[in-house]
């Protein structure tokens, strides 16, 4: 059985309803300078019962396509 993939990320945006933009940043090491290297990746997320607003860390789990963009939810606030 497969484990959904979960992230750990910033709102950036909440402005439409039911979705929210998510700023999820990554570190590793570059392969041949070895200096570390930070990524960010933004995902349009799904939320319902949950209020969200900028700045806040959330969590964020894989799920079956909600829509052409969405292919995440929030599952918890931190």
């Amino acid at each position: 059985m497969n484990k959904a993939k979960t992230f750990t990320g910033l709102v950036v945006s909440a402005k439409t309803p039911n979705t929210a933009i998510v700023a999820v940043a990554t570190t590793f090491r570059h392969p041949l300078y070895k200096k570390a290297v930070r990524r960010t990746r933004r995902f349009a997320v799904h939320y319902e019962s949950i209020t969200l607003a900028t700045g806040d860390k959330v969590e964020i789990a894989e799920t079956k396509p909600i829509s052409r963009t969405k292919r995440f939810i929030v599952t918890k606030r931190l």
